[in-house]
């Protein structure tokens, strides 16, 4: 489903891209797909969302679908606080550089020179020596997807690992899958690690770091981790799987426990798009300097290895972002998707334009894929056939 939706999505980028440039205006493409979207999210039985295109700093489209909890009928709107799963990998990759570039680790430095726990870790291919911070924030250290060592579970369960302590019990459980630095596969346990080491080095906790040196900076005051603040419960969004009609509500709240840096964030469009602006490099530019230099973050966006090559497409991962490169139109991109309990998210921008476009739902099937990619997708190739 996953690698579906990449390309599904990163082709919606390029629809708006490649309206403008065959001479039909910015606003006849968001005004057709935003139709589009709308007439999907009825026929998918997707409960709310919201499609935010962001261009030179300003917000240029905002659609905004549904419902944010079906029981008191609170309609999705700009203040939504939606859950962002593991976009929250790209604040954690930031801050991490933020350490770079103060000298105080470097992305050469082996994992465990900081968690030396990974010791236990079974590694056919070397020692642990040989993984590097960059390897984990890459996705080639070789270490699992997953979080847990299992996919499904009791209800009663927790739904990700609530301490550390509970990691390294299962990491003499772990194998390293391939050569570190070889190839690509996507871990969130590299990810849990890369925050550990942010927490050893600062001297705080991760989402402290990054509420500090993050958010604030770039004043998203509606966004947190985890648990919801009293004053902010009348915008957060539930969360609902639809299984054959049926709608299985997920509940406001949901604790990522000791993966809160793979995937804890929760935001509003309007913080986000603070966020994405600064990854754009538009607004205050005087402000984003005292966060990340641009020369650091824009290094973040150099492949490290591939990915894939379908349809045109060129996949490959850097330092914590997902590169797309159409071989035909040049059009290049850069992006990360977030799925967790039933939200689904992800973000692609366009520096050239300097555009994006941003969408998140709060309902998805449970066990297939959703029913508007495939009408998206048909959209997409429609459009690319008639360019």
């Amino acid at each position: 489903m996953i690698k579906n939706v990449f390309y599904a999505f990163i082709s919606f980028a390029f629809i708006l891209n490649a309206h403008a440039q065959d001479n039909v205006s910015v606003a006849d493409a968001w005004d057709h797909v935003s139709d589009v979207m709308k007439k999907d999210f009825v026929t998918s039985e997707t409960v709310g969302g919201s499609l935010y295109y962001l261009r030179d700093g300003k917000t240029y489209g905002a659609l905004s679908l549904g419902f944010a909890d079906l029981k008191t009928k609170r309609k999705v709107d700009e203040n939504t606080i939606f859950h962002w799963a593991s976009i929250t990998k790209t604040f954690t990759e930031i801050a991490l550089m933020q350490l770079v570039e103060e000298g105080k680790v470097k992305l050469s430095d082996p994992i465990i020179k900081y968690l030396p726990e990974l010791k236990k870790v079974h590694n056919p291919y070397g020692p642990m020596e040989d993984i590097t911070l960059q390897m984990l924030i890459s996705h080639s250290s070789g270490f699992r997807d997953g979080s847990w060592p299992w996919t499904s579970g009791e209800d009663w369960m927790p739904f990700e690992p609530t301490n550390w302590q509970q990691i390294v019990a299962m990491l003499p459980y772990m194998k390293i899958n391939f050569k570190p630095g070889s190839q690509y596969q996507y871990s969130n346990p590299a990810l849990i690690f890369i925050g550990k080491v942010i927490e050893q080095i600062a001297g705080e906790d991760i989402e402290i770091y990054i509420h500090k040196n993050i958010l604030l900076p770039l004043g998203m005051h509606h966004s947190y981790f985890d648990t919801t603040p009293r004053h902010l419960l009348k915008y957060r969004s539930n969360n609902y799987f639809v299984v054959d009609g049926v709608i299985d509500e997920q509940g406001l709240d949901f604790d990522t426990g000791i993966t809160t840096s793979n995937g804890g964030l929760n935001s509003p469009l309007t913080d986000m798009s603070k966020y994405f602006n600064f990854l754009l490099g538009v607004g205050d530019k005087q402000l984003y300097e005292g966060i990340i230099k641009r020369k650091t973050l824009e290094n973040m966006w150099k492949p490290v290895v591939p990915i894939d090559d379908n349809d045109g497409w060129v996949e490959q991962m850097s330092n914590g972002f997902f590169l797309y490169d159409h071989k035909a139109s040049k059009a290049h991109y850069i992006g990360h998707t977030g799925s967790q309990a039933a939200y689904y998210s992800f973000f692609y921008l366009n520096p050239k334009t300097n555009s994006a476009v941003i969408m998140v739902t709060n309902s998805r099937p449970k066990t297939t894929e959703r029913k508007y990619i495939y009408s998206m997708r048909k959209l997409i190739f429609d459009t690319l056939l008639y360019k």
